[in-house]
């Protein structure tokens, strides 16, 4: 399940030629900034670049107070809201909402992708049309910075990084002020109950509930 084959349909975001190169999704991380300067030179007109480094599709809303950094895409029909806070090395897909005072930083965010309220997502990728309900954040670095491993099917799989947060899959779904730590999984069509903390793997198609306890939908 950690593949990205796995946790997301390529289909909905301009870095699919990108991820394919990548059996595992995390892999994809550090290369995220250069594949956003070179792909935004490829784009079409239907794109403004704004600032250096700075595309945005011309049917996207970008609020007044919105803070965007380069090397950033915004794609059509997506809003990003008061205060949000785009550090850069983003790329946001078509119909997104990235809402108030809400942080990106070092992330791909497939179409349809919802952070719309005080939202943390790091180094991270979300899938298509998943959500994170407000209050919810990635966990990027580990308390003592040493090294980012992901807990999967019993043992461990290490990332050789020390900043990994999150990998939501298509339609995953954080409840609120949840906290995903670092090298999260999230498998597609999942959902995790608010407040929860979770750490590792979760597979596709279950509902993570209060404590731990994770459940296969029905």
């Amino acid at each position: 399940m950690l593949k990205t084959t796995d946790l997301f349909d390529l289909t909905h975001t301009l870095a699919d030629g990108y991820l394919r190169g990548f059996e595992y999704p995390y892999l994809a991380l550090k290369g995220i900034s250069a594949m956003i300067s070179a792909l935004g030179k490829t784009l079409s007109d239907d794109y403004a670049e704004i600032s250096p480094e700075i595309w945005v599709h011309k049917s996207a809303k970008i609020a007044p107070t919105a803070h965007l950094g380069s090397p950033c895409i915004i794609g059509a029909g997506t809003e990003i809201r008061h205060c949000a806070f785009i550090r850069g090395s983003a790329l946001i897909g078509e119909n997104c909402v990235v809402g108030n005072s809400t942080e990106l930083k070092n992330v791909i965010l497939f179409d349809n992708v919802q952070v719309p309220h005080y939202n943390y997502v790091g180094d991270s990728i979300l899938g298509y049309k998943a959500h994170m309900g407000a209050g919810s954040v990635t966990s990027n670095v580990k308390s003592d910075k040493s090294e980012v491993v992901v807990k999967c099917g019993g043992g461990t799989v290490r990332t050789g990084m020390k900043k990994v947060g999150a990998m939501l899959g298509d339609f995953a779904e954080a409840g609120c002020n949840c906290v995903l730590n670092p090298g999260s999984v999230i498998g597609r069509n999942t959902v995790i109950y608010p407040l929860s903390c979770v750490r590792g793997e979760v597979p596709q198609d279950s509902i993570y509930k209060s404590g731990g306890v994770i459940v296969k939908k029905v």
